[in-house]
C-alpha cells in the first residue's frame, strides 16, 4: 500500500521541509498544503494521514483548526500534531483531544513519527476480513471517539451509546470482543453483561469491563462477575492499547492449543 500523507503548515518553513525530507527518506509519498481550509480542500485525493505542524502558526491560520475539527469527522482521516506545549493545548481547544491520534513536542523527533505512521500503514495493508472487530459501549460519547481513534488503527471498531442499542447491534452483527463500560445509566454495565450471557447467539463473546474507580472495593465487584478482564478508563493510550493487543494474542494462542 501506498504510504502517502498530507502535511499541514507553513509551506516555506525550515521545519516543513525538515519533517517532509525525513518522510521521503523513509518512502512514504508526502502531499503538502498551507494551512488554510481552500488550500487542503483543493487537493482531490486526500490521503487517509494528516500531519499537522503547528509551529510559526498566527491568529490567521487559527481558522484551519476549525475546519479540521469538523471535516475529521465526516472525511474519517487520522490527524497528527507536532507543535510545542502551548500550541498544542491551543490546538486541543478547538479540536477534542479524543479526535486526534497522536500529537508530538517539538522539536520533532521524525523517527517516532516514522514508526507511529508505520504501524498504520503496516495494519492497512492486513486483509480486512484478517481484522478483529471490536464493540464498545459507553454513554460517554468523547470516551467513545477516543476510543475509537486509538483502536481504528488496528481493529474494527463499532460504537454504541447504550446498553440497549448493543443488545440491537450484536443481534444482527458479530464482534470478537465487547469493551464494556462498568457505570450507565438505566443500563448499567453488569445488566449489560447479564443479558449477553443469557443470550445464546452472543453469550461466548469475550467481554472486558472499563471503569473509571480502581479502589479495591470497586475492582471487587467488577472482578466478581467474571468479565475477560477488566481495563482502567484511566490508562495511557500505549497501555491500554497494549492490553487489548495481548488479550488477542492470549486468546490465539488458546485457541490454537485446543486445535
Amino acid at each position: 500500500m501506498d504510504k502517502r500523507v498530507l502535511l499541514i503548515g507553513i509551506q516555506k518553513s525550515f521545519m516543513i521541509n525538515a519533517i517532509m525530507i525525513g518522510l521521503l527518506k523513509e518512502d512514504f509519498q508526502v502531499e503538502t498544503a498551507g494551512p488554510t481550509k481552500s488550500a487542503i480542500s483543493e487537493i482531490a485525493d486526500k490521503p487517509k494521514v494528516y500531519i499537522l505542524y503547528l509551529g510559526d502558526f498566527t491568529e490567521d491560520h487559527l481558522s484551519v483548526l476549525k475546519y479540521l475539527n469538523e471535516a475529521i469527522d465526516s472525511e474519517r482521516f487520522m490527524l497528527y500534531l507536532i507543535g510545542n506545549k502551548e500550541e498544542l493545548d491551543l490546538a486541543m481547544c478547538i479540536i477534542p483531544k479524543e479526535k486526534i491520534q497522536e500529537t508530538y513536542l517539538r522539536p520533532l523527533d521524525v523517527k517516532l513519527l516514522v514508526q507511529d505512521l508505520n504501524v498504520v500503514f503496516d495494519y492497512s495493508a492486513v486483509d480486512e476480513s484478517l481484522r478483529k472487530k471490536v464493540l464498545i459501549i459507553d454513554d460517554d460519547g468523547a470516551m467513545l471517539r477516543m476510543m475509537r481513534t486509538w483502536l481504528s488503527v488496528k481493529y474494527h471498531v463499532y460504537m454504541a451509546s447504550s446498553g440497549k442499542i448493543a443488545m440491537s447491534f450484536l443481534m444482527q452483527n458479530s464482534v470478537d470482543l465487547i469493551l464494556l463500560d462498568y457505570e450507565m445509566p438505566v443500563m448499567s454495565g453488569p445488566d449489560v453483561l447479564k443479558e449477553i450471557r443469557e443470550t445464546p447467539a452472543i453469550r461466548d463473546i469475550p467481554v472486558i469491563f472499563l471503569t473509571a474507580k480502581d479502589d479495591k472495593e470497586s475492582v471487587m465487584k467488577v472482578i466478581s462477575l467474571k468479565p475477560a478482564k477488566y481495563l482502567l478508563k484511566s490508562m495511557p493510550k500505549e497501555k491500554l492499547i497494549g492490553a487489548i493487543d495481548d488479550f488477542f494474542t492470549v486468546l490465539e494462542n488458546r485457541n490454537k492449543s485446543n486445535k
